[in-house]
């Protein structure tokens, strides 16, 4: 959906209105068309209410059971991409958020059980130890972005440490010596791992690890803007910044190109998510992709071979987050 959107120059917002034949929100026929003329020349198979198919009230499903969503826009992109695989599967996909209240999952997944359901996604926003409940073990299941101390389920993760290798050695191919590390809140498995990352890539090119050099942040611009100013305040300041996500690179931005410096010609930057705003900076920043739109599409695949095999496989699948190289880094 975000590359549709940024072919046609909408929002994603716009793009999920038209796909999804939302008619009472006034989006020009001009807008709509183009829409959905991108969508097309991308691939996307759409589903339309006037094709001929129609859904059957009987028909399979698939429960999406998340903590949160509106605290992220990541997690509209799993979710989509699960809606679209099962639906291009033959099966309708059925979404609830729990905020975390045991009881309210424990009725979902039981009115589930009652009505058939055929597997479960049960997500995080973020990546982290979970407690599913109980009833949980009676269904073909996939963790997403969290796991149990047992790994009792086939679970999906994204290879975070590999993605903060992959920023830092960025960097260190752009012939950067000394880099510093920005890190998101400490609690956060993912900035661990980011930082975990960092660590396993300078000791892997034969940099040493400065702890000077590494800031806390708050995965806000705010984090990234004082923890920069730091760094340029030292004696020997970066000549490169890995920022553990692309909001906080955003105030690397500010704090750099405040103290008069260029980007990348005096310090080069990489971020980590991909955010939507990360291609419109100057220079565009070079980041880390999360894969949510593969983790729900592997989600649902991963259901479906357990429902056709009746035999469920314990494995975790650490999905790859891409280098996206642009200019801030090289």
């Amino acid at each position: 959906m975000k590359d549709i959107a940024r072919a046609a120059g909408v929002s994603q917002t716009t793009v999920s209105f038209v796909l999804n034949e939302n008619r009472d929100v006034l989006i020009s026929d001009e807008t709509r068309e183009r829409v959905i003329n991108m969508a097309k020349d991308l691939g996307y198979e759409l589903r339309s209410i006037n094709s001929g198919h129609f859904v059957d009230p009987k028909a399979p499903f698939i429960g999406f059971l998340i903590d949160e969503i509106a605290t992220s826009v990541f997690a509209s992109l799993s979710i989509d991409e699960a809606q679209q695989r099962a639906w291009d599967s033959g099966y309708l996909l059925q979404l609830a958020t729990s905020h975390n209240d045991k009881v309210y999952e424990e009725d979902v997944l039981s009115r589930w059980i009652a009505e058939g359901v055929t597997g479960v996604i049960y997500g995080s926003i973020l990546t982290r130890k979970v407690n599913p409940p109980s009833i949980l073990k009676q269904i073909n299941t996939v963790l997403l972005n969290c796991y149990t101390d047992e790994y009792s389920y086939p679970t999906l993760l994204p290879a975070e440490i590999m993605g903060g290798f992959s920023a830092t050695e960025c960097l260190i191919e752009a012939g950067c010596k000394r880099i510093a590390y920005i890190n998101g809140e400490e609690w956060m498995e993912a900035a661990a791992e980011r930082l975990q990352g960092y660590k396993n890539a300078l000791s892997s090119y034969g940099l040493e690890y400065d702890d000077q050099i590494v800031k806390p942040g708050n995965f806000m611009p705010s984090g990234g803007y004082t923890a920069t100013m730091e760094l340029l305040s030292q004696d020997i300041r970066p000549d490169g910044i890995f920022c553990a996500n692309d909001l906080m690179a955003i105030g690397a931005y500010e704090a750099i190109k405040e103290a008069g410096l260029d980007i990348p010609g005096d310090i080069r930057i990489v971020g980590y998510d991909d955010h939507e705003l990360a291609s419109h900076l100057n220079p565009p920043l070079s980041t880390i992709s999360l894969p949510h739109r593969e983790m729900g599409q592997f989600a649902i695949d991963e259901l479906l071979t357990t429902q056709r095999a009746q035999k469920r496989k314990l494995r975790t699948i650490r999905l790859e987050c891409p280098l996206v190289e642009r200019k801030s880094a090289r």
